[in-house]
């Protein structure tokens, strides 16, 4: 049993910043890349950031230059800084993180429940 959980979101002004956090807990044995998607109302899901185990990070266009992804391994988490928010950023996140939860050298993928992030003007 994995689960993943994500924090931080709320109600900001534009300009201003989030901290999101996703915590994994349970069988969690090892634990790859991790991301994060975003969904806007009557929009696609669409794949914010990921960051690999090794450090290697790759962004959307949309965020490059003002989110930052993180993670702290040994505790299971991904970090997502959202700086110069805009409305357009408004939207439920989520987390992903493929996990391996057993010694079999296989990896299962886990999403978060989401978290609402919404950017007044």
């Amino acid at each position: 049993q994995v689960q993943l959980v994500e924090s931080g979101g709320g109600l900001v002004q534009a300009g201003g910043s989030l901290r999101l956090s996703c915590a994994a807990s349970g069988n969690i044995v090892y634990t790859s890349d991790m991301r994060w998607f975003r969904q806007a109302p009557g929009n696609q899901r669409e794949w914010v950031a990921t960051i690999s185990r090794s450090g290697n990070i790759h962004y959307t266009e949309s965020v490059q230059g003002r989110f930052t992804i993180s993670r702290d391994t040994p505790k299971n988490i991904v970090y997502l800084q959202m700086n110069d928010l805009k409305p357009e950023d408004t939207a439920i996140y989520y987390c992903k993180m493929n996990i391996r939860t057993s010694p079999q050298p296989t990896f299962d993928e886990f999403w978060g429940r989401g978290i609402q992030v919404t950017v007044f003007a």
